[in-house]
């Protein structure tokens, strides 16, 4: 759980882009985002391959401009 805690001259500004800083380092928006919706396993298997293949398509498309 990120905590922040204020200066004497901290604005709350500063404030909310430290919090917004450890929420992100910590990883909490990824894993509210991913507990969002429920995905069935042949589903995560379908993108986990679809993203492997992107992957490797564009590192051989990298390869080849050189």
């Amino acid at each position: 759980m990120p905590i922040v805690r204020l200066g004497e001259n901290e604005s709350f500004e500063n404030a909310m882009k430290k919090f917004k800083k450890q929420c992100e380092r910590e990883g909490i928006l990824t894993e509210v985002k991913k507990r969002e919706q429920y995905d069935k396993p042949s589903v995560k298997k379908k993108k986990k391959s679809i993203a492997a293949r992107k992957k490797a398509l564009k590192k051989t498309s990298f390869r080849r401009e050189r």
